[in-house]
């Protein structure tokens, strides 16, 4: 009877172990339900007032940063995913949306490849006396923290997945879906105050304009960039930087 007691057991963690595998971790992310579909949004977020930013088609709403209209290269729709830099299509510069906001809720799911780096970026304003747009702004790093070296530079790992670029660190403790796996950002903007999400996790809070602020912004390399961050209003921006990233669900929702 004890032997088949210690059979029983060995065999029960032997189960464990190979569940708790990383491959095998349950995602922690509140992407939509498998059966909703993809760049859509259900009868309840249209009554709560979502938009859709991408329609999963087109680039429509989108131009670039380099000169204001639509990029030719380095973006490639497919599969319902919006792709930088896939393959040979590379160089097409960021993604800047044609309406500014203010106040908002912003959803994007993205998928990292190895060694990948990106970023969404708000408050971006248009260049002074030329065409496109200024690619400075605040940023939610979109980043592979493991292979990808920035993670290694600045302050207390304030260039890693999901922090305030350069500014503030993300949560250590943040649920990071993987690489090659589905997560989702959220990004809320009501007035000065701005929270960072990340697989529904609050991750980075900050207040833009009171003395703290200030102080961060002026240890970082945004130091010479008069009232960065400060904008009432600002268009938002998908990065091109040269690796390849996807993104899917953009949605915004407007805030009084």
């Amino acid at each position: 009877m004890k032997k088949i007691s210690f059979l029983f057991l060995m065999t029960l963690l032997t189960v464990f172990a190979m569940a708790v595998q990383p491959g095998n971790m349950p995602k922690m992310s509140p992407l939509q339900p498998e059966n909703q579909q993809e760049n859509a949004l259900t009868p309840k977020e249209q009554k709560e007032g979502w938009k859709l930013l991408w329609d999963g088609k087109t680039l429509n709403g989108w131009v670039s940063n380099r000169d204001g209209v639509v990029p030719q290269k380095g973006w490639t729709i497919q599969n319902n995913e919006l792709i930088v830099d896939l393959g040979e299509n590379k160089g097409g510069g960021d993604l800047v949306t044609e309406k500014e906001f203010k106040n908002f809720i912003l959803e994007v799911d993205f998928k990292l490849t190895p060694g990948a780096n990106s970023g969404i970026k708000y408050f971006i304003q248009p260049n002074k006396g030329g065409k496109g747009y200024n690619n400075v702004g605040c940023e939610y790093q979109v980043l592979d923290d493991v292979l990808h070296p920035d993670a290694k530079l600045g302050k207390d790992g304030d260039r890693t997945l999901a922090s305030l670029y350069d500014l503030i660190p993300a949560l250590k403790t943040k649920p990071f879906n993987g690489i090659n796996q589905w997560n989702h950002a959220r990004i809320e903007v009501n007035g000065e105050k701005v929270t960072h999400y990340l697989n529904g996790t609050k991750v980075v809070e900050y207040t833009r304009g009171t003395a703290e602020w200030k102080a961060l912004v002026a240890t970082s390399k945004f130091a010479k960039e008069v009232g960065f961050g400060e904008y009432p209003t600002g268009h938002l921006l998908l990065q091109e930087h040269g690796n390849e990233v996807h993104y899917k669900n953009i949605k915004v929702k407007e805030l009084k």
